[in-house]
Order: C-alpha cells, then sequence, then structure tokens
C-alpha cells in the first residue's frame, strides 16, 4: 500500500513523523508524495491551539470524500496529540477514521494496517496508552533516508504544568533515553549522511537518561558525549526551560566545539506576575542572570525565544514590563503569539481575559520590536563569514539556502553542493534572512 503522511505541529510531531515513515516503509509499504495518490493517509496531529484541531477536522472531511472512493481499501489514521486528549471526538465526528493513535504508540502502527487489511474489520482502532520507551527506534531498526539536517527526540513529556500547556496530558510526565540508545541512533543517521542533529524534548535540559555507566546523566554530561560521534558536524538542541539552565550547560556551550551558538530559550512573559500565573517557576531577574551566564562563556551566543501575549490578567503595565525584558536581552530572532485558552488547561478558566484587539495590538507592537532587533542582528554580519550548512533549494534558479551556526537563513547564488558546509561571505540583508557568496 502507498502511504501520505501530513504532519501538523512542532519539531517533536516531525520527528514521529519519521519514526511513522521508518516503520511503514519497513514494512513494505510505499511513500505517496500526496494524499490522492495514498491509500494510506496519516494525520500526525497537534493539540496546542484549538484552531489547529479545527483545521484537522477539516482536513478529515476532504479525506473522508477519497474514502468513500477507494472504499475498505483506504485506511485513514489519525496519530499524535490530539488523538490522544481528543479520541472521543475524533469517533463522534469522523466516525469513518480506522485508526486512533496517542503520540506514544505510533510503532504499533504498521501491525495495525496488517490486522485492518487482512481482517477487512470496520471497527476503529484505538491506541492511546502510554508506552514512551517502545516508541523509539531499536538497534537493530531500519532508518529510512534522510536529509544532512534531523531531529531527534531524547526527552518526551513534562512534569512542569505550565497553566497554559496541555503537553503534560499529551506526551504524559518526563521519560528520558538512554545515552546508548540516543548515540545508536545518531551513528545511524550519521552513516546514511546526516551532519546535523538538533536534539528535541518539551523540556530538552531536564533530561535524566541512564548513562554509559549505568549511572544518571544530565543533559550537559549528554551533551560531551555525543560530541565525539565521528562524522558529526553540528549539534544542536530545543526547547530549554530557564529553570534548568546551569553552569555546566553553559561550559559545554564553551568547550564543544560542534555545538552551536544559538539556543531557543522561551521567557514566554517580562512580568513576574504573569509568569507566576503561568506556572513558570523562575524570574525575570532569574531568567537575565541565567542567559548573562551563558553569554559570559559564549559571547556570540544568538539568543532566541518565545512570548505570549494577552495572558489572563495581563495589564498594560505587565505587558510593557515584557517590551522592556526584550529590550534588555536584545535577540536574534523570536516566536510571539496571542495567548489562546485551550480546554483543559488552568489558565483556560482563569478570571480576567484578555479581548481580542488588545491581544492583537499588544501582538503588533511586540512583533515590531522583535523584528527590529532581528535585523539589526543580522545587519551586523554584513561582511563577517558564516559557516552554512545547506539543506534546500531556494527561491531562484540555481539558489541554495541553508542555515549558519546562528541558526540564520542564509542563501547563495552558486559555488556550493547541497549537504555540504560552506563558508560564506555575507553581503545583503532579506526580510529575515541573509544573502551571500561563498568564500573559496
Amino acid at each position: 500500500m502507498r502511504f501520505f503522511i501530513k504532519n501538523y505541529g512542532c519539531q517533536m510531531n516531525s520527528y514521529d513523523s519519521q519514526r511513522i515513515t521508518d516503520i511503514l516503509a519497513h514494512a513494505g509499504h510505499e511513500i505517496a508524495n500526496s494524499s490522492e495518490a495514498a491509500n494510506i493517509v496519516v494525520l500526525n496531529t497537534c493539540s496546542i491551539r484549538e484552531k489547529v484541531d479545527e483545521k484537522i477536522f477539516s482536513d478529515l472531511g476532504r479525506i473522508r470524500e477519497m474514502k468513500k472512493e477507494y472504499a475498505k481499501d483506504f485506511i485513514i489514521v489519525v496519530a499524535g496529540c490530539m488523538a490522544q486528549t481528543r479520541s472521543s471526538d475524533i469517533l463522534r465526528r469522523a466516525p469513518y477514521v480506522d485508526v486512533i493513535l496517542g503520540p506514544h504508540n505510533i510503532h504499533q502502527l504498521a501491525k495495525i494496517i496488517d490486522k485492518i487489511v487482512n481482517s477487512k474489520s470496520s471497527d476503529v482502532v484505538m491506541s492511546t496508552a502510554a508506552n514512551v520507551g517502545s516508541k523509539f527506534p531499536q538497534s537493530s531498526d531500519m532508518l529510512f533516508e534522510r536529509g544532512v539536517s534531523e531531529f531527534i527526540t531524547i526527552q518526551e513529556g513534562c512534569n512542569n504544568f505550565c497553566s497554559y500547556c496541555i503537553v503534560p496530558y499529551t506526551r504524559g510526565r518526563e521519560f528520558s533515553r538512554s545515552v546508548l540508545d540516543i548515540r545508536t541512533e545518531i551513528k545511524n543517521l550519521v552513516s546514511l549522511g546526516v551532519k546535523e542533529i538538533t536534539l528535541l524534548g518539551q523540556n530538552v535540559n531536564s533530561y535524566e537518561g541512564v548513562g554509559l555507566d549505568g549511572k544518571r546523566c544530565s543533559f550537559s554530561r549528554l551533551l560531551f558525549e555525543l560530541a565525539n560521534i565521528s562524522g558529526l558536524k553540528r549539534l544542536c538542541y530545543m526547547t530549554s526551560n530557564p529553570k534548568d539552565v546551569n553552569l555546566d550547560i553553559a561550559i559545554a556551550h564553551k568547550e564543544i566545539k560542534i555545538l552551536t551558538p544559538s539556543l531557543h530559550l522561551p521567557v514566554q512573559s517580562g512580568s513576574d506576575s504573569v509568569l507566576k500565573r503561568m506556572n513558570r517557576r523562575y524570574t525575570t531577574d532569574e531568567y537575565a542572570r541565567r542567559v548573562e551566564m551563558l553569554r559570559a562563556h559564549r559571547p556570540d551566543l544568538a539568543l532566541s525565544s518565545d512570548f505570549i501575549v494577552g495572558f489572563p490578567g495581563e495589564s498594560d503595565a505587565d505587558f510593557q514590563q515584557t517590551l522592556e525584558l526584550v529590550k534588555n536581552i536584545g535577540y536574534a530572532q523570536a516566536y510571539s503569539f496571542k495567548y489562546s485558552p485551550r480546554k483543559g488547561t488552568a489558565a483556560a478558566q482563569m478570571d480576567n481575559q484578555i479581548p481580542e484587539n488588545v491581544k492583537s495590538e499588544r501582538l503588533r507592537t511586540l512583533q515590531n520590536l522583535l523584528d527590529n532587533q532581528q535585523s539589526r542582528f543580522n545587519q551586523n554580519f554584513i561582511g563577517q563569514h558564516v559557516n552554512v550548512l545547506f539543506t534546500k533549494k531556494g527561491k531562484h534558479e540555481k539558489q541554495l539556502t541553508g542555515r549558519s551556526e546562528y541558526s540564520q537563513s542564509v542563501s547563495v547564488a552558486t559555488g556550493v553542493a547541497m549537504g555540504t558546509i560552506a563558508k560564506v561571505k555575507i553581503t545583503e540583508v532579506a526580510s529575515h534572512s541573509l544573502i551571500g557568496v561563498v568564500v573559496p
């Protein structure tokens, strides 16, 4: 059979979609380029925002028409976080779905499809039990072809229970893979030509896996364990919680040559009162001191962040404090969003929900400031050299695009092969990206 996967949401979902690809391809199924060319369609879903849920139901309605044409030879799979939290809604609103699969159960998909095909049953197969460890590749698993830059999940779930976040209810409590399993997967990927690895976790720097010596291994120790893998050229990670940044991580940024000088460190708000209602468990002063420590060890560190505006009870003064924090810290890039209530979270029940027009105005103000900071950061690179890993074709003919060690998008016209790391002299700053020429 031919399968097509549509991925929604975060980088961890991208990793899970690649795992599903490995599993189905290993079972003998073929990859299709579109849902129209497939008879197995997998929607790997996200549940961070309600708007995404409705988009998924809309997509299911479209795919239903394809199923009518193929009849029982067409299998619809809803996997991921929405499958975990809204399985009853999926059964009610989309009873034509064949499989509902939580994020911890993706390793079962090939066997489930075989069962459906052989039994010709019309019953929905649902698997949402928590069994985190089994989803990850085993040493004997075959990995499908990869690009030069890939994600690896090293830690899943979260113990923090931020008041706006549904992740602990979709991905469960924290689980860390062993160092041996992570090293083995990375070595296998490097053998397929992968040069850059991004380590993923809902709270990646709280990693506490079993080390090669059988003892608890911290995140900083893991970074050092991975740094000596032959053929690995770049190591990145996301997403970090500021409360778990420590001196050992700062030292790793200083001493590990393949660890990129870029760090995503979400602060969410510049107001201590808002952070407290968010249950973030750090203050703005603690955040600033951790940034100062990181930059003391790696002065060229490019810092990015996440911001939520219009959180319940956020006053004008709270928002101004966020703007002041941005001005004081300085970011290379950032992601900012209007607060969106999520059913099942504490914040959705809070009083003083902010009107939509106020949230929109605050978001515009914040994004203008963040865009200006990103532009100034990039302007400083004109005439400078950066190392770029080229991963895809650019917008123009014969143009290639990649990312610098500072996580900037960089495009060049000619003079380099796909999948290589080349030194590039920056000649121009475009909107949120850089343009340069390859240095011979």
